[in-house]
């Protein structure tokens, strides 16, 4: 009764594990995500936090802005007082007709006790001028609006390029695993071949074990690149904002077409163009010298357009109620007259740092564009070589094959000639994907990267 009792809850432990080895095999299997360039920018863009960011800045500089015209609006200001006073004593130096009479002791007897005092009060002020100070203000908020705008919009191309070299690690990393393993089932093949063959005397232990030898290099390169492949995985799921198991699979038609290098100085034309972070510093340039004008502003006194309300209550003595007044005021501080030069100094100082700063980003944009063209032009050659190097290895590898069968080669020339096989294909795939990084690179140093 007890062994079929332990019987009973051992079949239940088993099933219980079958099903759970097979929920989890079907969980990872559901994580399995085949994955395009374009799907990959589109996750990417939304995910990233560095984006939000630029986002908000874009929001402060619009509000910036909202605050600078905001100054073109009327000011207004109420203000009002309910108030508890004790009995005066008033002395009036100057008799009235009615008090010349009394004494000075008894003059207190002829006003009413005052002991409460209430008033309220409305004032507006518009500006009609303010020595183009909010003019420029304005201008200037406007320029910044912009630049920020397009800082957004360089921060975005930068994510773009990011992930689309994080895309090319991925398929690299996925197509060396798949070589390796394929270049592992060869090498198990030579060496069940080759231990047929040495228990029947043909070839030497030796070779068996540079074959075995082989083999177990292949094997722990595969768990490099498995490793490798796992924390690409680990990399693209955190960008793109997907769960950390998540195995994807790029698409391998991404990196098979190749675009035409063009004319290098169409390029720089275009960068000059087009480039974001070029057209930023034109408008914060701009944006310091509406700041120079609005600076030299204080120089002018200001002029608004005024008006009031006011109503008054003492009880006993006095009721004010509709005391309206209007009007147009001056305002000028002569104290601007000896201030207002050292801030227009600091202003053009930053204006002469900020056409300096385009001069610099001028040359690195020039740099950056050589640089860019030529580290593509290098992958197209990389291309070629590399194909003609598939070709070559996989020659010599037949060739040094056809020897070895006919004992005219070396085991270890045979494995050598296997191991350049490999190589070579790794590096042409490597090569493809790295030309695609290289003119999305070249494509954001000419402003030019546009995800559609």
């Amino acid at each position: 009764m007890m062994h079929n009792k332990h019987k009973h809850g051992s079949m239940a432990r088993a099933a219980l594990l079958f099903i759970s080895v097979f929920g989890f095999q079907n969980l990872m299997a559901q994580k399995t995500m085949d994955l395009t360039m374009d799907q990959a920018i589109q996750l990417s863009l939304q995910s990233n936090k560095q984006l939000k960011v630029s986002q908000a800045k874009v929001d402060e500089a619009k509000a910036s802005l909202n605050q600078a015209k905001d100054n073109m609006l009327p000011d207004v200001k109420m203000s009002g007082s309910y108030l508890r006073i004790n009995n005066p004593t008033i002395d009036l130096k100057i008799k009235t007709s009615s008090s010349s009479s009394t004494t000075t002791g008894d003059q207190s007897s002829t006003f009413p006790k005052v002991n409460e005092l209430s008033y309220g009060m409305v004032n507006a002020s518009l500006p009609l001028f303010s020595g183009f100070r909010i003019h420029y203000g304005i201008e200037s908020a406007k320029y910044l609006s912009q630049a920020a705008k397009l800082d957004a919009e360089n921060q975005r191309e930068e994510v773009i390029v990011n992930t689309i070299n994080a895309y090319s690690n991925l398929y690299k990393a996925r197509k060396a695993v798949d070589l390796v393993q394929e270049d592992l089932k060869q090498s198990q093949q030579r060496v069940t071949d080759f231990s047929h063959m040495e228990q029947n005397g043909i070839i030497a232990r030796n070779d068996l074990l540079k074959a075995q030898l082989e083999s177990s290099n292949i094997e722990l390169s595969l768990l490099d690149a498995q490793n490798n492949l796992k924390i690409t995985y680990i990399n693209m799921d955190l960008m793109l904002g997907l769960d950390e198991g998540t195995e994807l699979i790029a698409d391998s038609n991404s990196f098979t077409a190749q675009n035409d290098a063009g004319n290098l100085s169409d390029w720089e034309i275009s960068a000059l163009q087009n480039r974001k972070d070029v057209a930023a510093l034109a408008l914060r340039t701009k944006a310091y010298d509406a700041n120079i004008k609005a600076t030299k502003g204080e120089y002018y006194p200001g002029i608004a357009l005024s008006g009031g309300y006011v109503a008054l209550n003492i009880p006993g003595v006095a009721t004010v109620t509709n005391a309206i007044n209007g009007g147009v005021g001056l305002q000028y501080n002569l104290g601007s007259l000896w201030k207002t030069g050292a801030k227009v100094a600091q202003a053009k100082a930053q204006l002469r740092e900020m056409q300096a700063d385009q001069g610099i980003l001028t040359d690195q944009v020039r740099l950056a564009i050589n640089q860019a063209y030529e580290n593509y032009l290098l992958s197209q050659k990389k291309i070629e070589v590399y194909r003609k190097a598939i070709e070559q290895a996989t020659e010599n590898y037949r060739i040094t094959k056809n020897k070895y069968d006919n004992s005219l080669e070396t085991t270890t020339n045979l494995l050598d000639a296997d191991v350049a096989q490999l190589q070579a294909k790794l590096n042409y795939a490597n090569a493809n994907a790295d030309a695609l990084v290289a003119y999305k690179k070249l494509q954001q140093a000419a402003g030019m990267l546009n995800n559609k």
